[in-house]
């Protein structure tokens, strides 16, 4: 039942920093870092300014054959034809962006260190799950902290992709694939090198 689509969320899972996008600089990380997923996230209430950016990202990923997720924002996912969406805790529930994206977009849901969580969230058709913060995060310095032996525990019961979030680099990646994560999501270490 996996598409292929979902088989690309493994590696590196990029996500915009919260402020203006700089499109030549995401582009180089797209290329360098062979990125498979990218995710837009600013928090930003100028929608026209986030409509412009989303078309913009839309575009590049296409070009380099990447997946475009957007953080939390259902209908700007729709306007821009994005791979998907990334749904948190507030945010609206599977079932009504799968209403509103359709049967083939990719549907992520954060479960930050919950495995029962990530258990229902496959339950209601989520594509994929994110876990974290597995390190400490400099972006969400109060995200509560996911070891990687939960990680490894969701593994044996999920058999969705699980992204590990928070705080994760180069240096310390390989501890998160190896304690069972599909993508790791990364933003600083990426944006601010």
């Amino acid at each position: 039942m996996m598409s292929h689509t979902v088989e690309k969320i493994r590696g590196i899972y990029a996500i915009t920093a919260d402020s203006a996008i700089n499109l030549e600089q995401i582009e180089k990380i797209i290329i360098q870092h062979k990125v498979s997923i990218l995710q837009y996230r600013h928090k930003t209430t100028d929608n026209a300014l986030k409509l412009i950016e989303a078309t913009k990202l839309r575009q590049l990923c296409l070009q380099y054959h990447t997946l475009f997720i957007i953080n939390d924002d259902i209908n700007l996912a729709q306007k821009v034809n994005a791979d998907g969406v990334h749904l948190g805790k507030t945010d609206d529930s599977i079932q009504a962006a799968r209403q509103l994206l359709g049967a083939h977009a990719i549907i992520g849901v954060s479960c930050y260190n919950d495995i029962k969580l990530a258990q229902q969230a496959q339950t209601q058709g989520a594509n994929y799950v994110a876990f974290g913060a597995l390190f400490v995060s400099t972006t969400k310095s109060d995200a509560p902290h996911c070891s990687l032996d939960i990680i490894t525990q969701a593994r044996q019961q999920l058999t969705l992709p699980i992204v590990g979030i928070g705080g994760i680099d180069f240096n310390n990646q390989q501890q998160a694939f190896a304690a069972g994560c599909d993508a790791v999501a990364m933003i600083n270490s990426l944006f601010e090198s």
